[in-house]
């Protein structure tokens, strides 16, 4: 949201506030992998817990090899294996450590918590897989709307990538996609307000071809991608040059590949 605050450092303290109103009796759960976030814990008035998926904490849930742990009330359980959590992805861990931490604390029992990371295939619009044709993925995430958000995407596929992005631009540094881009995409298809920028920023990497629309985006993928390649919709940029909204964005990516021959 740089688009709106003049730093990182003054959006990280508007985000701060959200603890300003809590009492001893409450929880703050912080992301322990996050420096900047874990130097919150100092001026904290209700009782702190973390996640982590680098090491141990002193309380709340963290990755230990492949097992991920709890440690509530000096209690420490295994509730499930990495393998057993559904979604990809190292942010979807981070998001799963934060929804284990909170069922944990509210009494639910682990084989629950683990038979729902077993089966939720996660949220609309957040690395969607929303159909195969001819051997290629299509993957809609399209809430993907920040670059540090496409980074993630990139880094949570195995396949290589077709890469839909562009929009309206939100004051993001592009140029943190010019590597991950570089290694993993076989083509950019850049559309919207921003694609003269991100193109500048992906410095010598010349597999980039700007598309008029989201359909001339995705028959292009569909004309050059092979089997085992995926389409990723995952635009690093706000939808509203050319959408109501990045949902609205999501879903005629959709309709798109559901109406491909």
């Amino acid at each position: 949201h740089l688009d709106r605050y003049p730093s990182v450092d003054s959006y990280a303290l508007a985000k701060a506030r959200i603890f300003e109103n809590q009492t001893g009796e409450d929880f703050a759960l912080l992301n322990l992998d996050d420096e900047r976030v874990a130097g919150l814990r100092k001026g904290l008035r209700a009782r702190a817990l973390g996640f982590s998926r680098m090491g141990r904490v002193s309380e709340g849930a963290y990755l230990d090899g492949d097992r991920v742990m709890t440690i509530i009330g000096g209690r420490e359980e295994e509730v499930c294996r990495r393998a057993d959590i559904r979604i990809p992805g190292s942010h979807n861990l981070a998001n799963a450590l934060t929804a284990i931490t909170i069922g944990r604390v509210c009494g639910c029992r682990s084989e629950v918590i683990r038979r729902v990371l077993q089966t939720f295939p996660g949220i609309e619009h957040a690395l969607e897989t929303v159909g195969e044709r001819r051997g290629v993925r299509f993957v809609n995430d399209s809430k993907g709307t920040n670059v540090d958000a496409t980074l993630r995407a990139l880094e949570s596929l195995e396949e290589s990538i077709f890469l839909i992005a562009g929009g309206r631009d939100k004051g993001g540094d592009f140029t943190k996609l010019q590597e991950p881009v570089r290694r993993r995409v076989k083509r950019l298809i850049l559309i919207g307000e921003a694609a003269a920028r991100i193109q500048e920023a992906m410095g010598p990497f010349d597999r980039i071809s700007h598309a008029a629309t989201l359909r001339d985006a995705v028959e292009l993928a569909v004309r050059q991608a092979s089997p085992g390649d995926v389409v990723l919709l995952s635009p690093a940029c706000a939808s509203f040059d050319m959408f109501m909204d990045y949902q609205d964005r999501g879903r005629q990516f959709k309709a798109l590949v559901k109406a491909l021959p």
